[in-house]
């Protein structure tokens, strides 16, 4: 099957929410109630003109351009080098953003290490790096077997975070794409689904089947997966560095939204980590009301959008069987 409008719809929105959160990176939430952000600006936090993204649209496109080739960890790994060290798939030729658990594991990786023991695992490296570049994996797992799809989910995460809890969030993220992708379910019959799917299969496929699994870490994602995270207020949702509090400020931005302009800037205007926060808001928006649906001015002024446009046909051409 082609995904041609789908894989561009992912990359833009994506893309998007990521430029549109760089110049308020870190910002408070107090200072973006008195001066939101309504629109494409520049140069503040990290001196970047209108329209470049950072390593969360970077990884990305480096992950795609891996997958062109097919689902190997050594050359997705060895794009995260080429990324840091040369620039590659950067904005303007430097790469900036990097977290400190992504820099760890490309130096290990730049040592030699294995992708699959690149990660770290600790419980205080659950940020949000892994889920800011792993959308793109779902075009390479959607139609496989939901133990094949976590598996998959597992070893691309654990290149940089191994930990069980950002496996999850990252999972989580995924499933909740792919259900957007098949169109087989409205955004909150997908969010219903998943607070029962999600919990039986960890449950029932992973007890006994990975120990190195500790399940008592579903209790994190509590929130999404007992609640309804939709009702809750803005105080109540936060959207740091936290890999949980990223995919719970998504999920909510994108359910309590009517369109893909409205829930990215909802994301950047929480504050925090802006740029994460929206480019994960800015994928499940851009699958979810399409491509089209997208400001074109916002389009016209991303950096290296027919680069962008080039790497999306690229990818469905090579999906093709």
């Amino acid at each position: 099957m082609v995904y041609d409008y789908e894989i561009k719809s992912l990359l833009f929105g994506l893309a998007i929410g990521d430029v549109l959160g760089v110049p308020v990176e870190l910002a408070s939430r107090e200072h973006l109630n008195e001066t939101p952000v309504f629109d494409m600006e520049g140069y503040t936090i990290h001196n970047k003109p209108p329209g470049t993204f950072s390593d969360d649209s970077s990884l990305t496109f480096a992950l795609v351009e891996s997958l062109i080739d097919g689902y190997n960890l050594n050359t997705i790994a060895l794009n995260m080098i080429k990324w840091y060290d040369e620039g590659f798939w950067t904005g303007d030729g430097e790469a900036f953003g990097i977290g400190k658990t992504t820099h760890t594991a490309i130096n290990n990786l730049r040592k030699g290490v294995n992708p699959n023991l690149s990660g770290e695992s600790y419980e205080y490296s659950n940020g949000n790096g892994p889920m800011m570049r792993i959308a793109p994996i779902l075009f390479i797992i959607t139609f496989k077997p939901i133990c094949e799809r976590f598996q998959i989910i597992k070893e691309v995460s654990s290149i940089t975070h191994a930990h069980t809890r950002s496996i999850m969030a990252c999972f989580y993220f995924l499933e909740f794409l792919r259900h957007l992708l098949l169109n087989d379910l409205d955004k909150y019959e997908i969010y219903s689904r998943l607070q029962k799917d999600i919990p039986e299969f960890l449950n029932k496929y992973l007890n006994g089947k990975n120990s190195e699994f500790d399940l008592k870490q579903i209790t994190y994602f509590n929130r999404l997966f007992i609640d309804k995270i939709y009702e809750f207020k803005d105080t109540e949702i936060n959207s740091g560095l936290y890999i949980v509090d990223i995919i719970e400020a998504s999920i909510w931005c994108l359910l309590t939204t009517n369109n893909y302009k409205e829930a990215v800037l909802k994301a950047v205007n929480l504050g925090g980590d802006t740029d994460t926060t929206a480019s994960v808001t800015g994928a499940l928006a851009g699958l979810l009301y399409g491509f089209d649906e997208i400001p074109k001015e916002w389009i016209d002024k991303l950096v290296r959008n027919k680069d962008i446009e080039d790497l999306a046909i690229r990818f469905s051409n090579s999906l093709v069987v």
